[in-house]
């Protein structure tokens, strides 16, 4: 499980900042790699969907505890 966490975010990460050179430049990196519209960019924002679906379970676990993580300052 937490090689997979690992994979999605890596996933969200490549994505996040591939959102942000679109924002900031209008350059798709995906696209530029993979082609615009080939199946591999599509692949690769598929996947990229799928990890931030996924890691809506350990945000509401996160979210949903009511625990607080006292820090011995050490």
């Amino acid at each position: 499980m937490k090689a997979l966490n690992i994979i999605t975010l890596a996933l969200l990460i490549v994505g996040g900042l591939n959102w942000g050179l679109v924002g900031l430049f209008s350059f798709d990196l995906v696209a530029a790699i993979f082609g615009a519209g080939s199946l591999l960019a599509r692949i690769v924002y598929i996947l990229v969907g799928v990890s931030a679906v996924y890691q809506i379970m350990p945000l509401m676990g996160a979210v949903g505890t009511d625990k607080t993580v006292h820090h011995s300052g050490r």
